[in-house]
């Protein structure tokens, strides 16, 4: 057999990932930057002085990012939707009554 002149393309069927961030880490992240910014600017309308609105936005972004990356390291990729998951899993299921054991057979 003749070998194939196509390439494998090696990215296929992989989640995205940014800097190190993977999936929905992204988006996470996208999100709380659009909060800081509209937190941004209601704290700069209402009048706060503009040193204060950069040190609250500059703290909070820098915990939004640590926050992020940590979720990202230590669920990886599904692992957050499988915590959730097993949380809504019940651990114990009681039946009272014999009739549904007795019209299994």
């Amino acid at each position: 057999m003749k070998n194939s002149v196509y390439q494998i393309n090696k990215g296929i069927n992989k989640s995205i990932e940014f800097k190190g961030l993977r999936a929905q880490y992204i988006w996470y992240l996208g999100g709380g930057l659009v909060a800081l910014l509209m937190l941004f600017a209601v704290m700069y309308v209402i009048g706060v002085n503009s040193l204060v609105c950069v040190g609250i936005a500059l703290a909070a972004g820098t915990y939004l990012f640590i926050k992020v990356y940590r979720m990202s390291n230590e669920y990886g990729e599904y692992g957050m939707m499988k915590k959730a998951a097993r949380r809504s899993v019940p651990k114990v299921i009681k039946c009272y009554s014999r009739k549904v054991f007795q019209n299994m057979g």
